[in-house]
């Protein structure tokens, strides 16, 4: 891996830690963050031996406390239309084909919000809160906040929080159905990565099939979702991983799947 400014990337075996580093700024996302986190996303992509990804934010205050303000300042429309329409982190997360949990600590905020959100599974400390705050900068969420919170959680709640622009605690989100899991400070590690090495025992082709089919059907209707879950499935049958997963369970044993 390729050493960052503001990334932080660990392997624990199957398992790679994303650190989103600059603990000082409450790891607001500058657009140093967005350029070295899709470039160790892409490198963490093609690691074969990589199956999940936890992405985190340093220290105990925040996950990422939103944007990087400063960078606003002197920024003009067309300048941040070509910002926002670029390779954004965003995107990546949404987009890659491996599991991505969010292990929330802290302070998830505008664009720390959209961040997690366009992972596939957020657990959350008890003590974090969330919110879209960018109504309080005469704005609004340009990270996929007003569709992403949408799909999630609601129209009513969505735009409660987006008009409003005020925080929540992690019981809430949990109950609106924002994150997944809510743990105490001291077990979400540890809760994260048992999470995490559960789905990265699984095969790492059916693992991408899903992610693929499930994300689908929030964007189409039920009879295109339905015809790309069919082709989906049938592809697992082209796999090694499908041949070793069905002669465990007619075994009665324990399935090693290789990614075939």
């Amino acid at each position: 891996m390729a050493d960052y400014e503001t990334i932080l990337v660990e392997k624990r075996g199957r398992i790679a830690v994303l650190t989103i580093n600059r603990p000082d700024k409450l790891n607001a996302l500058s657009s140093k963050v967005h350029a070295e986190g899709v470039q160790a996303l892409d490198e963490l992509k093609s690691a074969s031996e990589v199956r999940v990804i936890v992405i985190k934010g340093a220290g105990e205050k925040a996950f990422v406390a939103g944007a990087d303000i400063s960078e606003f300042a002197d920024a003009s429309p067309v300048v941040q239309r070509e910002v926002m329409n670029s390779r954004s982190l965003f995107t990546v997360l949404d987009t890659f084909p491996k599991p991505i949990i969010a292990m929330i600590n802290g302070f998830c905020l505008g664009g720390g919000n959209e961040l997690a959100m366009a992972c596939d599974i957020r657990v959350a400390s008890e003590k974090s809160r969330f919110g879209q705050p960018e109504i309080n900068l005469g704005i609004i969420p340009g990270g996929g906040g007003t569709q992403r919170l949408t799909n999630l959680i609601g129209e009513s709640k969505a735009m409660e929080l987006i008009l409003t622009g005020e925080m929540i605690d992690a019981p809430t989100a949990f109950n609106y159905g924002l994150v997944n899991y809510v743990h105490s400070a001291e077990e979400l590690e540890s809760k994260t990565m048992e999470l995490a090495d559960k789905i990265a025992e699984k095969s790492p082709i059916a693992l991408q099939m899903c992610k693929e089919a499930v994300k689908f059907a929030s964007r189409s209707n039920i009879d295109e979702g339905l015809r790309r879950e069919i082709d989906l499935f049938a592809i697992c049958f082209s796999t090694e991983d499908k041949k070793e997963g069905v002669a465990a369970f007619l075994e009665k044993r324990k399935p090693v799947f290789t990614g075939k």
